[in-house]
């Protein structure tokens, strides 16, 4: 208690021994002497432990004195000296078999190579230059523009440039010839492959390793390399611009295909939906005055699976258990709301509730109703889109030529007038119409009581 208080006011401790609990309950355990096989040595302070471990092994031996490591080490071994004599090196001569004039050159070599080729001469390639005879050459060789004298020359100059024809072009007018006619390369080419292509075929030899040469084609090729790089700033600028253009060019292209597979969708659409139409125009007179059992399901007039971009493609309850009709009804989440607002407002122009009666007709008859109005729009914005590109591109047409007139099939713009006047005049005949249809269906379903009476839904 007293350390305490002296270590709290920071005070000298006395020289006297400390007291702890173990001397005064006498637990304290006597330290037993390990021997020195298995004391464990401290590890020097300051000394990292990585390189303490180095000093040791798991058995904790001495480490060795000399040096044990005798395999192969990272670094090159010293050349080996021995005893024996140095073979003898001379200055000797040597002649290279590839030159004609037998000039002799000095190098050393070693005594035991004396009388050697010269290594090097292997690498001697000589390219084999077909020959031939006066006799051959005046059966099949003979040229209009080629003498029998420059042949020999220009086959003797493809055997001392090796067929480096730029080389031999460039020394065709040299020295005694400046007078002969001029050559380009590509016609010493096509004089050379010519007449090794006639002499493979009048010995026999195999066709397929004629050398083909089109001295025409490579005449144009360097023509148009040479007009390449000497185009000016200007002209590099003109060329850019005109390969933009013609990249917006195809991009409209590519648009008006698409636009024209959708409008050639839309149709066949349209033709598939009026054959439906008369198909159940015959089925009514037919089965007019027939008992029917039960209540038919009316065929769609759209197929969904051929017209998925144009029509909705209404839930298809097949799965066991209990489903309500209504749930066939509902429009999918993935369907725009800009659709959904355009079906809704035709409905209300129709006066038709957007949530009937679920019947297993009426559920039929409702979607066909509100896929015909979805491909009724597409339709007219099919139309206006065409009735725009037709004004624009007539209107570029007068400002490119001013003193033409871009001349319109009338019978089109006929068409395309009476649908507009067909839009406008829909609101107001429409009651009229609707009324109609509903009399004549009432009138014609009197006298079957099986048959429920049509609605407005068949309008459209």
């Amino acid at each position: 208690m007293s350390e305490d208080i002296r270590d709290i006011l920071d005070i000298e401790r006395g020289s006297a021994p400390q007291v702890s609990k173990e001397d005064i309950l006498g637990t304290q355990k006597k330290k037993i002497s390990l021997p020195s096989g298995n004391r464990q040595t401290r590890r020097p302070e300051g000394m990292a432990r990585e390189v303490f471990a180095l000093l040791y092994n798991d058995k904790k031996d001495v480490p060795p004195v000399i040096e044990t490591e005798t395999g192969p080490t990272y670094k090159l071994q010293k050349a080996r000296l021995g005893m024996r004599r140095v073979r003898p090196w001379v200055w000797a001569p040597f002649i290279n078999p590839a030159r004609e004039d037998g000039v002799p050159f000095y190098h050393w070599r070693r005594v035991a190579d004396e009388g050697k080729e010269y290594p090097f001469a292997k690498f001697n390639k000589k390219i084999e230059i077909p020959k031939y005879t006066d006799i051959e050459y005046k059966e099949h060789l003979v040229s209009e523009t080629w003498t029998q004298e420059e042949t020999d020359r220009l086959f003797d100059m493809c055997e001392l440039f090796d067929l480096r024809f730029i080389i031999i072009q460039g020394r065709w007018n040299l020295g005694d010839y400046e007078n002969a006619v001029k050559r380009s390369t590509e016609d010493l080419k096509d004089r050379y492959y010519s007449v090794c292509n006639t002499l493979t075929k009048i010995r026999g030899g195999n066709v397929n390793e004629s050398k083909m040469f089109d001295a025409e084609h490579e005449t144009r090729r360097k023509q148009q390399l040479e007009r390449l790089y000497s185009r000016t700033p200007k002209q590099i600028e003109e060329e850019q611009m005109l390969i933009q253009e013609m990249r917006k060019i195809e991009a409209r292209k590519r648009d008006r295909d698409r636009k024209t597979q959708d409008l050639q969708k839309l149709i066949s659409a349209v033709d598939k939906q009026n054959d439906s139409r008369k198909s159940l125009k015959i089925d009514k007179k037919t089965t007019h005055h027939r008992k029917r059992p039960t209540v038919p399901v009316r065929p769609t007039r759209v197929d969904p699976n051929n017209f998925e971009a144009t029509t909705i493609k209404f839930p298809d309850i097949k799965n066991s258990g209990v489903s309500t009709r209504s749930q066939r009804m509902k429009i999918p989440a993935n369907v725009s709301q800009k659709k959904v607002k355009n079906v809704e407002q035709a409905l209300e122009s129709l006066k038709i509730k957007l949530n009937p009666i679920p019947t297993e007709e009426i559920c039929q008859n409702y979607n066909d109703l509100r896929n015909e109005i979805v491909l009724l729009n597409e339709l007219k914005a099919a139309c206006s889109s065409s009735d725009f590109e037709l004004q624009t591109l007539k209107h570029q047409y007068e400002t490119l030529n001013p003193d033409g007139i871009l001349k319109i099939d009338p019978q089109l713009l006929e068409e395309m007038a009476s649908l507009s006047v067909d839009d406008e005049e829909n609101e107001e005949v429409t009651d009229d119409k609707v009324k109609l249809e509903i009399n004549d269906q009432e009138i014609e379903d009197a006298t079957d009581p099986n048959i429920l009476p049509k609605n407005v839904l068949d309008i459209i």
